[in-house]
């Protein structure tokens, strides 16, 4: 596994589990206790999906199944808008904190800027608490553009570690990744196999077939290749494998650039500027 190192010193592994979308049943449960079991450290959920308590058991059944101990895992969850305003921020943490039976989070971000800038401030000002309180590892966002973190930069004297986008092959993002590169703030890729939709494309095909790979693992890479880090979803066992076999091949400047070139600014999630959570 490559790690991404933030501005703070502290590290992240490129390529995690995402759990979008995933039921909080013993499906959950059980594609988070088998994803620990096959190497994976880095584990990525949020409130708003619903599925924290069955997360952290499958947590806790892989570390139990693995011997490896907590701080050998990176674990992420996200602040909704519903719990915005600095007042609000660190009794919604530590209700995550609960529902995963963690102590501390390695990430904890702002799932979505918002319409409203004074209340984005502030909140990030109740996530800068939690930090300097020594209650999470690190801080970060989640779909800010680059109007919304300019806001936020001028403001606020702690920077963002992350901001968690979408972006794949159809969405290259470029003037918002030129943008965290200078600002030193890392990427991170959510439904960067745009619910499986781009496994489909031509061009992701024939890369698969020249690398001996699968069109996922293609786009997987693309993301690491791109210093990207990617949280591709799955509850099938030999998929959660797949996802993360990534390391032992590389792509060619001409691949990155064939795929890369299959931009279009689509979108399947919603566009951050209006966007209030409903």
């Amino acid at each position: 596994m490559e790690n991404i190192r933030f501005y703070n010193g502290n590290e992240m592994p490129i390529v995690g589990l995402g759990t979008f979308r995933v039921e909080n049943n013993d499906e959950c449960k059980a594609s988070v206790k088998h994803a620990i079991e096959s190497g994976y450290t880095h584990i990525d959920t949020a409130m708003i999906y619903e599925n924290e308590d069955k997360v952290g058991e499958g947590i806790a059944e892989g570390l139990a199944s693995t011997g490896l101990k907590r701080s050998d895992l990176f674990i992420t969850s996200k602040l909704w808008l519903d719990d915005y305003g600095r007042g609000n921020v660190e009794a919604a943490y530590e209700t995550s904190l609960k529902k995963l039976n963690l102590d501390y989070l390695d990430l904890y971000l702002m799932h979505w800027p918002g319409t409203d800038e004074a209340l984005m401030i502030d909140t990030w000002q109740g996530m800068e608490d939690l930090y300097k309180d020594n209650k999470v590892k690190n801080i970060g966002v989640s779909n800010f553009n680059v109007e919304h973190l300019e806001a936020l930069l001028a403001q606020v004297s702690i920077k963002p570690v992350i901001n968690q986008v979408e972006f794949h092959p159809y969405l290259l993002q470029e003037a918002l990744r030129r943008y965290l590169e200078v600002q030193n703030i890392h990427m991170e890729s959510w439904s960067p196999l745009m619910n499986a939709q781009i496994l489909d494309d031509t061009t992701v095909k024939e890369i698969a077939e020249e690398v001996g790979k699968s069109p996922a693992q293609v786009i997987i890479r693309w993301n690491v290749e791109h210093g990207v880090v990617v949280i591709p979803k799955s509850v099938t066992p030999s998929r959660i494998e797949e996802n993360l076999n990534v390391f032992d091949f590389k792509l060619t400047t001409t691949q990155i650039e064939k795929l890369d070139n299959l931009n279009e600014d689509r979108r399947i999630g919603p566009d951050p500027i209006g966007y209030n959570g409903h």
